[in-house]
């Protein structure tokens, strides 16, 4: 992929003031070496791993004691061990600025808005604090949340990490057997649920919900019911172990929050996998681990700098919650909404970016794609001066949405488009605020991320599509998988298939300008004829359609071969006929190459996603070839799956 000139350049003065440069600047003053470019600085980071992640803690401020070791078996993946002396506390890192300026603003749809200075969130924090410690939470139990994304989860969060309890959440869309699947195997002390919430400008009541999920889980010894819908204290009556939050935090006075520093490698998260395959995994990362990367995110890839307001829009199902959170150790104002980001309209999240002065806009590839079909324009009816960074992840951000963002959302920006995982809570590759944006293209590798791109046999590739893969240790690689005591599920998600490498599941390729491309998940890539194909090389083409809304691709089984359906939802008053079935095909064998080209095309009136927004080709697949998808609960619309089942023209 290639472009004659770069769609954004950054200007000199915004290089200079951008924290990665002053980073750089460090390095160079530390190890004597010239670091002219990203380039040069990303190859010491992976060269020098003591040294770059030693720096990056100083220049973060990372609050604790360092120790003396810093990389202890670093040749082993998994094995090694950072910062193994260290102790420091999560939470302390959070909370270490004071003030009455905006920690936290909040809006729920257009039901509720508020905020919170940093001094009312620590006083939050502390209460909880209070209560947690009085219901015998301690350093290792776990708090399990399934709440909306608003303050009381995050003050609930940074309450239990400070204690070293281990958190996880989950949307409150989930069914209850989603919430079991994850919440029932980590066996939580403390359940937090709201009284319901709202989407599309409906209320969703969930205490009945909440009762059934408490029954099965008898470990769970005090749930607290937040108040969103008014109906707190009513719900709470009629909930075993179950009281209202703010009756709960009441009887406690604010005072002094106190931080248990803990080893660098103690848990702080466990996160699942989206689970559409089974029972998800459950992940388990490290308070220091989460820290320092998501540190090394904010302030070099992101450009975040204290006073900064972040948003991203994300529930608390996603690893991008978890990531947003962590903002506030580099001293931002963090922006949280939950709801629909198209209620009343798909203005809502740019009123917000205009009113509130954003200076980081982070939302998924679907929701600027929809933005660009509904042919909304919000560099012309909104104020984005702010806005210095536009950030896509969820799925690759085809490259017609990549021009859309500079010519329908604003010219002057910062586009990073980000790809990682809930397996890493962070990213392999994202953006650089330094470097050119090309169409299509992640910018580069992260600082500290040793990622490559490998054929079937393990060997590097300069040019051609292969697995990523990252052939070094991280400080934020899992410390394993929940109840794997010997790590053989751990082992078997990213070390199986290369030996001592992490393989991440991803289809991939370089560009000539050092930047990535993602073409999908390679257990998703199509196979005809033997040739690999990833999803997205299709997407990018047929979603540039404008009689096509979205669309899901997959690979199936057919007379001893893989034949490719794509399956298309319509944009309203548009039939598929022969016409449009040629236009696609047309489009795909143009755009991308004839073996992209479907075998058939399936009119659908929805395509199946999971909590997250992803689209989930796997279970699509498992439905074509008459196989149950183990873990419906997953899905943010599982009945959609029905409409995938026998299908004539799949059988011939």
């Amino acid at each position: 992929m290639s472009a004659a000139e770069p769609l954004w350049t950054p200007s000199e003065t915004r290089t200079k003031e951008a924290p990665i440069t002053a980073f750089a600047e460090r390095a160079e003053a530390l190890t004597g070496k010239r670091l002219p470019d990203y380039a040069a600085l990303h190859a010491w980071s992976v060269e020098d791993r003591e040294g770059f992640w030693s720096l990056l803690w100083d220049f973060c401020g990372v609050i604790g004691d360092r120790g003396k070791r810093v990389l202890v078996d670093g040749d082993r993946m998994p094995g090694a061990s950072f910062f193994p002396d260290a102790t420091l506390n999560f939470a302390e890192n959070l909370l270490r600025k004071s003030g009455d300026g905006d920690a936290v603003v909040f809006r729920g749809e257009d039901k509720d808005e508020r905020r919170l200075s940093w001094d009312e969130l620590r006083n939050l924090v502390s209460k909880l604090q209070q209560l947690f410690r009085d219901r015998g939470l301690k350093a290792g139990d776990r708090v399990a949340a399934m709440m909306p994304n608003m303050p009381e989860t995050l003050a609930a969060m940074l309450a239990a990490s400070s204690l070293g309890a281990v958190w996880s959440s989950c949307s409150p869309d989930f069914g209850a057997q989603g919430v079991l699947d994850r919440f029932g195997q980590i066996e939580p002390t403390i359940f937090i649920a709201p009284d319901g919430y709202w989407y599309g400008g409906k209320s969703f009541d969930v205490s009945e919900k909440t009762a059934a999920v408490l029954e099965k889980l008898p470990s769970v010894k005090q749930a607290l019911i937040v108040d969103y819908l008014g109906n707190a204290t009513e719900a709470a009556a009629k909930i075993d172990r179950a009281e209202a939050f703010s009756d709960a935090i009441a009887a406690y006075e604010a005072a002094p929050v106190s931080f248990e520093r803990l080893p660098f490698s103690h848990p702080l998260y466990i996160l699942f996998s989206s689970g559409t395959t089974g029972i998800p995994k459950c992940i388990v990362h490290s308070a220091g681990g989460t820290l320092l990367q998501h540190m090394k995110e904010h302030r070099l890839h992101a450009g975040l700098a204290p006073g900064d307001r972040l948003f991203y829009f994300t529930t608390c199902g996603w690893m991008m919650w978890n990531w947003l959170m962590s903002g506030l150790a580099s001293e931002v104002t963090l922006l949280l909404y939950d709801g629909s980001p198209f209620h009343p309209d798909g203005n809502v999240l740019f009123d917000y970016a205009d009113a509130e002065g954003m200076t980081y806009f982070g939302t998924s590839a679907k929701f600027i794609d929809a933005v660009r079909k509904a042919d909304l324009k919000p560099m012309e009816s909104h104020d984005l001066s702010t806005v210095r960074t536009v950030s896509s992840t969820g799925s690759p951000l085809a490259p017609e949405n990549f021009s859309f963002v500079y010519e329908g959302i604003k010219k002057d920006v910062h586009l990073a488009s980000i790809s990682g995982g809930t397996d890493i809570v962070s990213c392999f590759v994202l953006g650089v605020p330094t470097l050119p944006v090309w169409v299509g293209e992640i910018q580069a590798a992260g600082l500290g991320m040793a990622v490559e791109v490998w054929d079937d046999e393990g060997k590097p590739l300069v040019e051609g599509k292969g697995e990523l893969v990252c052939t070094r240790a991280f400080p934020a690689m899992p410390l394993g998988f929940w109840n794997d005591p010997k790590d053989e599920k751990y082992h078997a998600a990213y070390f199986d298939r290369f030996d001592n490498v992490w393989c991440h599941g991803d289809f991939a390729e370089w560009t000539e300008h050092g930047g990535i491309v993602i073409h999908g998940r390679s257990d998703a890539t199509l196979n005809p004829g033997g040739v690999r194909i990833g999803t997205a090389e299709i997407y990018n083409q047929v979603e540039q359609l404008p009689e096509i809304l979205e669309a899901i691709c997959i690979g199936q089984d057919w007379e001893d071969d893989v034949r490719v359906v794509l399956f298309v939802r319509l944009a309203e008053g548009v039939e598929l006929d022969a016409v449009l079935e040629k236009t696609i095909r047309t489009k795909i064998r143009t755009g991308a190459s004839p073996r992209h080209v479907p075998a058939r095309i399936v009119a659908v009136s929805d395509i199946p996603r999971t909590k997250s927004g992803k689209i989930t080709e796997l279970a699509v697949r498992d439905i074509v070839h008459g196989r149950e998808v183990k873990n419906k609960e997953a899905l943010a619309n599982p009945e959609a799956l029905d409409l995938y089942r026998d299908i004539p023209a799949l059988r011939s």
